[in-house]
């Protein structure tokens, strides 16, 4: 194929604008899926996405489509629309010279529109707007065109409008991708330079890598070199995404496409790497991509500690296949031996549970989410954490600081009041109101990340009825009034209980972790103590009944010094049994205090 026949261009939107169905249609248009194959939602392969309805990784497709007699190749990257998943757009855009920036003709413009707007053009790729849904009776492509070009400068002219249901317009859509995304630049002639942008592991075939090539050509059977690690290897199969993997003998410049090269260990795969030819050591590497800045932490350790080497395998496939993915290893005195894992969002954490549990068959135990926090000690050091377990002892902390984040929320005019309360109640600072067309609006606030990482997108979508959608960006760290707050167990702390939490806040997320702890953890033979302290000081408690047997049953009438010996030996029995008793925890109980947010 003719580079200036090329076309590669993502699709990029809010979440639920249509991004997989018109994907959908674009595969069926141009006949690269076959109408007995095609389904709903066919790019969202993974039982996870089809199940929850959204897009989690982005997928590739190559078509090829005819516009004036000439044959053009289009290459289509598919990219997730949620915020957690930010990350696998950003890796989308720099393997792509355009974009489709898909807006609902209903909804119109949302948080997640602009943002994607941002990160595309600050990738420098070419934009085409496009409204979706024209066909539904809310549809409003007037107002909604007015909105793009209000909010995203983009000119309402230029806006092309479709139905991706229905397949109006799609047809046009590639012909615009032809005429209006440049064909990509690179030297067939030179050194082989092709960027890694994702990867995917095989049991049969061992690491699939998803490359982009920029210069030069590959062809099977080629020995080639991965940059970051030095390693060589043979090119036994590359090929093209239809969207199943399909074989070809080359690849050359501006082309996507895959390559399989008997890669088995995990280890020697980095997402953003350059695949350059064997011998090949003057040529620069590919400028990759940053590295994701996980957002929320939490402990991920297995039900059965024989499971230990079976989850780090485990996790070393996911963070292969999803590079915004962290961990490390921790050990716990309550839970035992687990990873300490960073993720970009709280959805990001439960996509990854749910990955682990299905793909894997482990069950785990996560301990309660907690962001990064700086600590500035009286030693002038500067210490950062992601774990309530690394807080020193307060005497040593100078100053506690928090990330705070940037949040914008889109919204009709109707439900300001209330979202204004929600966010003010969650430390938020409010910023500005600015109108983006009739009746809808742009709400700023500065707000602490920890105060919307638990449930504040469930609160969101619930007070504005679910119109509301919500951005944010991290802004950086900001002094404030933070405590570790301790949460123990008949006298014992479980650090995988403990968080950090302002301390206008310790009493009532205290008291909410001890009802739930109450009513997980089975009453035992003595009265069970949970409770919640921030230093020495106890600010909750809650008393598990201990089970009661009737030893008096037998005595029927008569003295009652007899009854009292009896329920006297009862008690000083009790009283030896907490000395020597443990309490025991069950797993469901750590999974419950996650869910303490949502009472």
């Amino acid at each position: 194929m003719k580079q200036s026949h090329i076309r590669n261009f993502s699709i990029i939107a809010h979440i639920d604008h249509g991004k997989s169905t018109l994907a959908d249609r674009m595969l069926e248009i141009t006949n690269t899926v076959a109408s007995r194959e095609s389904r709903e939602q066919l790019l969202d392969d993974m039982d996870l996405e089809r199940e929850r309805g959204i897009t989690i990784k982005a997928k590739a497709a190559t078509m090829d489509w005819v516009k004036d007699g000439e044959h053009y190749r289009l290459n289509l990257i598919d990219t997730p629309g949620h915020v957690d998943f930010n990350y696998e757009v950003e890796r989308a855009l720099q393997a792509c010279e355009g974009g489709l920036l898909l807006v609902d003709a209903a909804q119109g413009v949302e948080a997640q529109t602009v943002h994607n707007t941002m990160l595309a053009e600050s990738a420098g790729i070419e934009l085409i707007p496009v409204m979706n849904k024209i066909d539904l009776p809310t549809a409003r492509p007037e107002d909604v065109a007015e909105q793009i070009e209000n909010v995203l400068a983009i000119e309402a002219e230029s806006v092309l409008q479709c139905s991706a249901k229905a397949g109006t317009g799609v047809a046009d859509l590639l012909d615009a991708i032809v005429d209006r995304v440049p064909a990509p630049s690179g030297n067939p002639d030179a050194p082989l330079r092709a960027l890694i942008y994702d990867a995917e592991f095989n049991d049969y075939r061992g690491v699939i890598l998803h490359i982009r090539i920029f210069d030069g050509t590959l062809n099977a059977g080629d020995k080639v070199r991965l940059f970051a690690k030095n390693t060589r290897h043979e090119a036994l199969e590359i090929g093209v995404f239809r969207p199943q993997l399909s074989p070809v003998k080359s690849l050359s410049a501006g082309e996507v496409g895959y390559l399989i090269a008997n890669i088995k260990t995990l280890s020697a795969v980095r997402i953003g790497d350059t695949v350059m030819g064997e011998r090949d050591m003057e040529s620069a590497a590919l400028p990759g991509y940053r590295p994701s800045r996980p957002m929320v932490f939490c402990g991920i350790y297995p039900v059965q500690n024989k499971d230990f080497d079976n989850l780090r395998t485990a996790l070393e496939r996911l963070q292969l296949n999803d590079a915004s993915f962290t961990f490390a290893p921790e050990s716990s005195d309550a839970l035992g031996f687990g990873f300490r894992c960073g993720f970009l969002g709280l959805l990001h954490m439960e996509i990854v549970q749910e990955r682990l549990e299905r793909e894997s068959h482990i069950d785990v135990v996560q301990t309660a989410p907690n962001v990064t926090y700086e600590l500035e000690l009286n030693t002038g050091e500067t210490l950062r954490i992601d774990s309530p377990s690394q807080v020193p002892d307060p005497t040593r902390i100078v100053e506690f600081r928090e990330p705070i984040v940037k949040l914008d929320i889109v919204t009709p005019d109707e439900h300001v009041g209330v979202l204004m309360k929600l966010a003010i109640d969650r430390r938020g600072k409010f910023l500005k109101q600015e109108y983006i067309g009739q009746g809808r609006l742009i709400l700023g606030f500065r707000i602490p990340l920890s105060e919307i990482i638990f449930d504040f997108f469930d609160k969101l979508k619930s007070v504005s009825r679910g119109y509301a959608t919500m951005d944010y960006e991290l802004e950086g760290f900001e002094a404030d009034d933070l405590v570790k707050m301790r949460i123990m167990v008949n006298g014992e702390e479980v650090d995988a209980l403990s968080s950090i939490t302002h301390s206008s806040h310790c009493e009532p997320r205290g008291r909410s972790i001890l009802r739930v702890l109450r009513k997980e953890i089975p009453r035992h033979l003595f009265k069970v103590a949970l409770q919640a302290a921030v230093g020495g000081k106890i600010v909750a408690r809650e008393d598990i009944a201990p089970v009661r047997k009737d030893v008096t049953a037998k005595c029927y009438g008569g003295d009652i010094s007899r009854k009292r010996k009896l329920l006297e030996k009862q008690k000083a029995g009790k009283k030896r049994l907490k000395m020597v008793g443990n309490v025991e925890i069950p797993q469901r109980a750590f999974l419950a205090v996650l869910r303490t947010g949502d009472d």
